[in-house]
């Protein structure tokens, strides 16, 4: 049996110009993040200047308005395009949805004014955006936030500390919830905070089993003056824009994730297609043959799945249940693959000469992040069985 190096996803895209995106992205991933993927891992370098590549490339704000700088891609395909880059470097994918994901906001719930002052710049200009609403006290139970801003004049002044931020310290825009009401859901208000505020200051970044290139931080708000004119939505709307987001976010996640599985898979098939046992490829024995199929299942099953969900937000359709769903899966698939992948190639396998530790540490933090999937099974077990009772 000889060497099999990996084929390219086989993917139904619904127009000429989505699969020239596809090969867009295709071939900067061959050239600009694959290559150094590991190396830059490995060194915790990130990756500012692939960033600026996808802004120039009009790969940063495809799920939105081309009026204002987007690239009116519907999330079918934008989905597909995250998965392409993080099956590259997670560091890259993950990334390019939490910008999204900052980007939301103010795309879905700002006036025509601040779109046309802000979003140009955010979608297509080169700005890198985080995505402010955990706290160190405050993660699942994120109605329990407690920065707050207050109102002085034409301005609001926060103050309080957000944790777990991607891009913490170096995104050019924040999109941050803050409290400006009383306690519970309907006292959050949502806020665009430039990068360079005064009294905006970043922790260091947090020391990660994985995406190490990613920079994760706590921020510190000391008395940041925002004006009113970036307040986002109405007061009190805060709550409800993030979770508009987080469901968007969600099924982010659950495309980056198959991205990582599906890379662990080429991975695991290329070795055990390669490696000779018993003087023959390991790929001959049924034990490994039968784990590359589930392998395999499980990746389509959850392409499948937010391609699914990704369609019924295309539609104008309610969708919360079904991105609880795909991220879930997902991302639990995603965990199995690579766990997996490790497997195959054995001893190989837990050294850093081959990427499949990395796959697998990285899988990880995709069960945690836009909320952990316990939160998802209450999400959907709402849907299914109701609110629970009180």
């Amino acid at each position: 049996m000889p060497d099999r190096a990996p084929q390219p996803v086989d993917r139904e895209l619904p127009t000429e110009e989505s699969r020239d995106l596809i090969a867009l992205v295709r071939d900067i991933v061959q050239r600009e993040i694959a290559p150094r993927a590991a190396e830059e891992e490995d060194a915790g370098h990130f990756p500012r200047e692939i960033f600026a590549l996808l802004s120039e490339s009009g790969l940063l704000g495809l799920p939105y308005d081309s009026g204002f700088g987007g690239g009116d891609q519907p999330y079918e395909v934008y989905l597909q395009v995250l998965e392409e880059l993080a099956a590259a470097r997670l560091t890259v994918g993950l990334g390019v949805s939490v910008h999204s994901l900052a980007c939301h906001a103010l795309a879905g719930y700002g006036t025509k004014e601040q779109k046309t002052d802000h979003l140009p710049a955010m979608l297509g200009g080169g700005l890198l955006g985080g995505y402010c609403l955990s706290e160190p006290s405050s993660g699942s139970d994120a109605a329990s936030l407690r920065t707050r801003a207050v109102r002085d004049g034409d301005d609001w002044v926060i103050t309080g500390t957000k944790a777990w931020i991607t891009h913490g310290g170096v995104a050019d825009f924040y999109t941050v919830l803050a409290r400006t009401g009383g306690e519970g859901p309907r006292g959050i208000t949502a806020f665009l905070v430039p990068g360079d505020a005064e009294g905006l200051s970043a922790a260091a970044p947090e020391k990660k089993m994985g995406m190490k290139g990613s920079p994760t931080a706590q921020l510190h708000f000391d008395g940041v003056r925002v004006p009113d004119a970036r307040r986002i939505g109405d007061e009190g709307q805060g709550f409800a824009i993030a979770l508009s987001a987080l469901d968007s976010g969600r099924l982010g996640i659950a495309a980056c994730a198959i991205g990582v599985a599906q890379a662990a898979l080429d991975e695991a098939v290329a070795y055990a297609a390669g490696r000779q046992q018993f003087g023959r490829p390991i790929a001959d024995f049924q034990g490994l043959r039968f784990m590359l199929a589930d392998m395999a299942t499980q990746i389509e099953a959850g392409r499948a799945l937010y391609l699914a969900a990704a369609r019924l937000r295309d539609a104008g359709r309610p969708f919360s249940r079904e991105a609880a769903m795909a991220k879930l899966f997902c991302t639990d698939a995603a965990m199995r693959v690579t766990i997996d992948a490790v497997q195959v190639l054995g001893g190989y396998g837990y050294t850093a000469d081959f990427p499949a530790e990395r796959y697998m540490r990285e899988a990880k933090v995709l069960q945690i992040v836009e909320g952990t999937n316990q939160i998802q099974r209450m999400v959907i077990a709402r849907h299914v069985v109701g609110p629970e009772s009180r």
